[in-house]
């Protein structure tokens, strides 16, 4: 049995993947020969994501939509054809970044802006993606959720229940499409960015310590920490993976 992972002749999809995680996933897809379509709402990220690829001698092309915008989803989707493998990574934690709100001051529109992307823009891509699939008696499908989800987060309550809601979605998914050759697994991330070292002695700033001192590797995850686990999801290699929810987090949460 070979452990290589080959994704030769299927069609990926990805969201969000103008930047960071999802540009990550969407390079080492194309890698693996995967021919990848990168959706981002900026069209500048888009393409140098492409290009990236396309530099690398992979094959990729874009897939301009919303993913809070159901029927530009369905419209776009749909005319990718054959659809192997969908990666839900486009998600937010907030309008801009971390917005660090006691729940009892929010209402209901400040909760859409979580909601929208972070599990309606997963089940929109889902349900797009899924007849095909089922019609061709094969599909992966990796959603990107948060730690949060698993463990809770204070002031951060609807951001935490988009992403379990997301989890517990896919589980849901799984149970229903298995039969048909599909695999729906969600990936958990910890946090991610650049570990801050001050620039006079070297060290971690107190900030970043105190962040760390959680983790059981003393760093911030980086986006290539994740695109592997997402490549071995989608690949033959796991088709007995299915329903799972399984953490990149640098020992965040350790599970028995």
């Amino acid at each position: 049995m070979s452990f290589a992972i080959d994704l030769g002749g299927n069609t990926a999809l990805v969201t969000g993947a103008g930047q960071g995680v999802g540009r990550a996933i969407a390079c080492a897809l194309a890698s693996a020969g995967a021919t990848v379509h990168v959706n981002d709402l900026r069209d500048e990220l888009t393409e140098d994501t492409i290009d990236t690829i396309r530099a690398a001698g992979g094959s990729a092309s874009s897939a301009p939509f919303d993913v809070t915008d159901y029927d530009a989803v369905q419209q776009v989707i749909g005319t990718i054809d054959p659809l192997d493998i969908l990666v839900n990574n486009a998600g937010n934690a907030g309008t801009q970044s971390w917005d660090l709100t006691p729940f009892a001051t929010t209402s209901p529109p400040d909760w859409d802006r979580y909601l929208g992307i972070n599990l309606y823009g997963v089940m929109y891509c889902t349900r797009a993606a899924l007849p095909k699939m089922i019609d061709r008696r094969y599909g992966r499908i990796v959603t990107i959720v948060s730690d949060i989800a698993r463990w809770g987060e204070p002031y951060l309550a609807p951001y935490a229940a988009a992403k379990a809601g997301a989890s517990g979605f896919g589980r849901s998914i799984a149970r229903e499409v298995g039969r048909y050759g599909i695999t729906v697994n969600n990936v958990a991330l910890g946090t991610l960015g650049h570990t801050e070292v001050d620039p006079d002695t070297g060290q971690l700033s107190d900030a970043d310590r105190k962040a760390l001192s959680q983790y059981i590797v003393r760093r911030r995850g980086r986006p290539d920490d994740v695109a592997p686990m997402v490549t071995l999801l989608v690949s033959p290699l796991a088709e007995w993976i299915t329903g799972q929810t399984i953490p990149v987090n640098g020992g965040y949460t350790v599970n028995l």
